[in-house]
This record gives C-alpha cells, structure tokens and sequence, in this order.
C-alpha cells in the first residue's frame, strides 16, 4: 500500500502540528543555517498540498526527499530549535515543540545533527505498524568527492573548478520539447572548458562532477574551498517562460537581486538545497561572523571584476543579453574566501540557443571565451592590478 500523505500543517506560536491521513512511525528534524530553518523529514509518507506560516515560521516549503521521504522545511523568523516532538496515539498527527535561542545555541544545533523521533531504540516492536511500509535508515554522512585535478604542473598554479549545475535526480531545465535537460548540456560545456584550460597550460582545472551525479549547492562550492580554488566557475543553462529569450549572462552574489529575473533565477536554484538539507553554516563555525563578512565582501569585489572580465571576453563569440552582469542571492556562489560566478550560457528553453548549446562549435566558443578570462584575471592578480 502507498504511504501517508501529509493532509495538513498547523502553526501556533511555539509548536507545529503536521496531520497524515495514515499511521506514520517515525520523523527526523534537523536545523540549517543561510537562511535559518528547520527541516522535518518523514519516511513513508507523501506530501499533500499545504501552506502555513506563523509563530516563529516565516514560511513554508516542501517536497518529495526521495521517492519515500517526504521533507518540510520551515524558515525561522528568528533562531529557533525542536526542543521536542511527540506523535498522537495513533500515529497520524505529529507535535513538534520549538523555542527560542540565541545565534550561538542555533550554531551548535547545526552542529548536533538530526534529531529522531517516534520510535525509541530498541522500542521498534512496540511502535504502530504502517501498511506495507518502510522506515528509511538515516545513513551517516558521505565524504566529499576530492575531484581530479587536470591542466599546469605544478601547486603554485592558480586552481579553477568548473560546476556543472544540477545532476543525477536534478535535471534542472528543460527544452521546450523536453527533449534535452539542463544537466547534460551543462556537463558538456563544463567539460569544454576544462579542456580548453587545460590545453592552455597556464592554470591547474578540476570538475565538482564529471557524470551524471547529484550534489547540493553547499557541496559544490565546498569542493572548491577544500581543493583551495583560485576561481569557481558554475555552469548553468537559462530557461524563461517566453520562448524568445535569448543571450548569455553572468551572475555573483548579493544579498539583494539586482532585477526580478535574478530574483526568480536565485529562488529556483536555491530550492534544490532547501529540498535536500544542505548543512550552509557548519563550516565556518570557528570564524567569527566578523572575519567572514570581511573576507565575503572582498570576494565579492573580486567575483564582480571577472564577470565583467568574462562577459567582455565570450561577447567576441557568444551571443550575450543586454546587460549580461546580474546579482543574485545564490546560495552556490557563497564560498567566502573563493571568487565565483555563475555561467548562464544561453536558454534551453530557446530553439535557436538550444541548437548552440548542443553544438561543439558554440562550447568551444564559450570555452575560448572563459579561458581568454581567466587568464587576464590572473595576469592582473599577479602583476597586483
């Protein structure tokens, strides 16, 4: 039989109420940070349509974890934490109790990792059973994926790691026919560029992936901050409802989109994280706040100069939109100590780009482009221009 839906959420001041229209036996929650949430994950179960806010919940997000696994994500008004969570008798409506704390306390529940509930250990016999249903085991968590590095002999060369957006369950965009997914196109191009450094031979390149394999957003840029990157390069392929958008654009960081489109852009990209609880404030725990937004905005400052670079560079082969720098709140882009951008490399959504994009000519372009880029950014890094 198929698992429970989740039939409705209700928010009080300092409690959520998640019903189901079946026994449900076990939930798990944990805290995220950038922007600060709780996440609720619930095995067996499906979602049902729901929207609720109030209390200490600003909003509501959730979708489907995997095909079993439902997830809820509410975002924080201020921090807060599970301080616990208990099941009805029968099992169909869960209670989950939240306080307040302060920014340090919500740093270490980000830390402590995930909270179960419903069935104590060693209790499983007693809980109520669920129809032809499965508790889905809470695996330990992976290592990154060291990628391998290609290109310049040599330590002392400047490292650029190119992103293949999206991936694995993740297709991203998709044609108009739905023919071609965003996360094939992107790999190609990612993989043309790489080439195209590497013949170079004046900087070190490496891959976040290489095949068709999923990683969240905090993943990648972590790769790049662990490799100790120079550069991090995403590759994406822009969609829009009107089919006759065209161009490539560039985006960096902001707390605030510079226009509505980078706005949506931003919010779309970011879900795959929200949806999939990526850890965003763990790494940086023993800097202070401080130390990170001065390095963040020197970052900044140096991810805008090679847009800027990037967009001159690639408009000598590839058809760019009007204005081709834009700012967006990516969560990808947040690496505080490594400069990068987000490559939009034209509109899957589009016929006439999508014919491009799918072509070796126009990769081979838009490889020739960043490689001219990149080395002019790092000619001028070295000479201290």
């Amino acid at each position: 039989m198929a698992g429970a839906i989740i039939t409705g959420v209700d928010i009080a001041t300092t409690q959520v109420i998640v019903r189901f229209d079946k026994p449900v036996a076990t939930a798990s929650a944990f805290v995220l940070n950038g922007p600060q949430r709780i996440a609720v994950d619930l095995p067996n179960t499906r979602m049902g349509r729901i929207q609720a806010s109030g209390g200490l919940i600003a909003s509501t997000r959730h979708g489907q974890y995997d095909p079993t696994t439902a997830r809820i994500v509410f975002e924080l008004k201020e921090p807060a934490v599970v301080s616990g969570a208990d099941f009805s008798p029968d099992h169909q409506t869960l209670t989950i109790s939240l306080k307040t704390v302060s920014e340090n306390l919500f740093a270490k529940a980000v830390r402590k990792g995930r909270q179960l509930f419903g069935i104590a250990p060693g209790a499983q016999a007693k809980a109520p059973s669920q129809p032809g249903g499965i508790t889905v085991p809470l695996d330990p968590p992976k290592p990154l994926p060291v990628p391998t590095v290609s290109g310049a002999k040599g330590s002392n060369r400047p490292l650029v790691v190119i992103d293949a957006g999206h991936g694995g369950h993740d297709p991203g965009s998709s044609s108009s026919d739905g023919s071609k997914q965003e996360k094939d196109v992107a790999l190609a191009i990612a993989k043309a560029i790489r080439d195209e450094l590497t013949a170079s031979g004046r900087v070190r390149v490496a891959l976040t992936r290489s095949d068709d394999r999923f990683l969240v957003l905090g993943e990648r840029r972590e790769i790049a901050r662990r490799l100790k990157a120079d550069l991090f390069i995403s590759v994406h392929c822009d969609s829009a409802p009107n089919a006759a958008a065209r161009g490539a654009s560039i985006y960096t960081l902001s707390e605030v989109a510079s226009d509505r489109v980078a706005a949506q852009l931003a919010a779309k990209e970011n879900r795959a994280d929200i949806l999939n609880g990526v850890d965003l404030g763990g790494e940086n725990n023993e800097v202070s706040s401080i130390l990170i937004d001065l390095a963040q905005r020197e970052t900044m400052n140096i991810s805008s100069v090679f847009a800027n670079l990037l967009a001159r560079e690639m408009s000598e082969g590839v058809k760019m939109k009007d204005n081709p720098h834009k700012f967006a709140g990516l969560i990808v882009l947040k690496a505080p100590d490594v400069p990068s951008v987000l490559l939009e490399t034209g509109y899957i959504s589009n016929d006439e780009d999508l014919k491009l994009l799918l072509s070796s000519g126009y990769r081979k372009a838009v490889a020739e482009g960043v490689r001219k880029a990149v080395e002019i950014h790092f000619a001028r890094r070295l000479t201290g221009q």
